[in-house]
């Protein structure tokens, strides 16, 4: 159990308890739920928090798991960018709907890679391009990408060993009706003299039923003979009648089950099976076994697939990638940071203190949620921290003004933040409708890049709605409290004037 979670949540009944016993102003509470705020924010940011468990029980299930992570994308982590390409018979086009249900079922099955953040986008009309950051092992990705994933269930005379490839008669009713290209009709009806025909006496297997009829597979032990790996599948109520007709009358005869024409198990029939149930065994790592299952849960491909170009992203880059933009990311901050108080001064420490409260609850978001950090998504990081900086400087600008029209301290502190709200809220919401469009367009047409940039920036300016004006106004409260109005507003220079 992580202890910290519980000690932060029993801080916030007492506070809470505190608040509504004394009744203070709403300045008091304010400071209250952002000194919690940013406490809970610096434990998500160290290095060291991997995640929040709390097991209340403790029974060893604990009842909330929430891994807490950085997650870089390709540009950062460095892995492995695949494209591949539609490889039908005919050579002509897919349909759009044939390509949006690769994507899908590709984007499934990629998912039980443990790639951090996969990215699969539809490029023209036959090309997938598919990103898995953090993963450094193209040939098993790769074969589980593009594997029709056709599992049959075959009529069988003599158990054959695993591994061995066979034709059923389910794939020659598919070859026969596949289109046939005009070279490939000429070349067959007209042979030349000298070619002899070719005679083939390859056994064609009987297919019971397809992969089709299932509705999931999983891997699970099976410890009657030692301990081994095999996948469990479950049937449709159609594909359990089927099965169950066929066992009744073929107890202690041989179904294999074949895919993609490579028998990877042939079992004898034991029993009648009723409930749609049963194992896929054989000489399975767990790897395999994992890979079978993700291939049958998530379908076969309804268009063939062939690799155009691996290319795979070395993790020097991403950690090189990774240096500039953190160094980028301080020099930034702290750029601001110094302007702010050398320029506003008093004012500049409270928007000094918002700014790094914004940093902290920007950074412990991206760690919660997962966001995956890309180049362009930390671009839209520092982009926001420019706008959090200009609703405090429209904020001091108005305060300044009120100042020189002789109005008292506290008034001119008010009327900054309560004139400036409506030019910051204007701005954060129009922002915020691009950020919208951004992310919308890129996820619907590819341009994966864009998300990242508009998903950060976007995060930044909702947080800004609460740093720069409600943070930023009760740490200036606090700053102000201890000091006489009359120290300050005979050293007019200490509020930037």
């Amino acid at each position: 159990m992580t202890i910290f979670p519980i000690i932060w949540l029993a801080a916030c009944v007492i506070v809470v308890v505190l608040l509504i016993t004394f009744r203070p102003n709403h300045q008091v509470v304010w400071l209250s739920f952002t000194v919690l705020l940013v406490v809970f924010a610096g434990w998500v940011c160290l290095p060291s928090t991997s995640g929040i468990v709390i097991d209340l029980n403790n029974d060893g299930t604990p009842e909330i798991d929430k891994p807490v992570a950085v997650r870089q994308g390709l540009d950062l982590a460095g892995g492995l960018q695949v494209l591949l390409e539609a490889d039908l018979p005919s050579g002509e086009d897919p349909s759009r709907e044939s390509m949006n249900e690769v994507r899908r079922i590709v984007e499934n099955r990629i998912n039980a890679l443990g790639a951090l953040e996969p990215v699969v986008q539809i490029s023209g009309k036959r090309r997938l391009i598919i990103e898995l950051p953090g993963y450094q092992d193209p040939e098993r990705a790769t074969d589980l990408i593009r594997q029709t994933a056709l599992l049959e269930f075959v009529e069988m005379d003599v158990a054959l060993p695993p591994g061995t490839p066979i034709l059923t008669d389910h794939v020659q009713r598919q070859q026969d009706t596949a289109p046939i290209t005009e070279g490939e009709a000429t070349s067959e009806a007209e042979p030349t003299e000298t070619s002899e025909p070719v005679v083939t006496e390859e056994k064609i297997y009987h297919t019971v039923m397809t992969g089709e009829m299932l509705v999931t597979a999983n891997v699970t032990m099976e410890q009657s003979v030692g301990t081994r790996y095999v996948v469990a599948f479950k049937m449709t109520p159609e594909g359990a009648t089927i099965f169950s007709d066929y066992t009744k009358t073929h107890i202690d005869k041989v179904l294999g089950i074949v895919l993609d024409g490579v028998v990877i198990s042939a079992p004898t029939i034991q029993a009648h099976i009723t409930d749609g149930e049963g194992i896929i065994t054989g000489q399975f790592t767990l790897d395999e076994a994992n890979q079978l299952a993700t291939q049958l849960k998530y379908g076969a491909l309804p268009v063939p697939l062939r690799i155009q170009s691996t290319n795979t992203v070395g993790p020097t880059l991403g950690q090189i990638s990774v240096e500039q933009s953190t160094r980028a990311g301080i020099i930034g901050i702290g750029v601001v940071l110094l302007f702010m108080l050398i320029y506003y001064r008093v004012p500049g420490i409270s928007a000094a203190l918002a700014l790094l409260t914004f940093a902290a609850l920007n950074f412990a978001i991206f760690k919660l949620v997962p966001v995956t950090l890309t180049l362009p998504a930390i671009t839209g990081f520092l982009i926001s921290v420019g706008t959090a900086v200009d609703g405090n400087i429209l904020i001091f600008e108005r305060m300044k003004e009120e100042l020189r029209a002789g109005k008292r301290l506290k008034t001119a502190v008010d009327a900054g933040f309560d004139r400036a709200w409506t030019s910051i809220r204007d701005s954060n919401l129009s922002t915020l409708i691009i950020c919208f469009i951004l992310y919308a367009f890129g996820t619907s047409y590819g341009a994966g890049a864009v998300t990242g940039f508009a998903l950060t920036l976007g995060i930044g300016l909702v947080i800004n709605l609460f740093t720069a004006v409600i943070a930023t106004r009760t740490f200036l409260h606090f700053i102000l409290m201890p000091v006489s109005e009359e120290a300050l507003t005979s050293r007019r220079w200490l509020l930037g004037l």
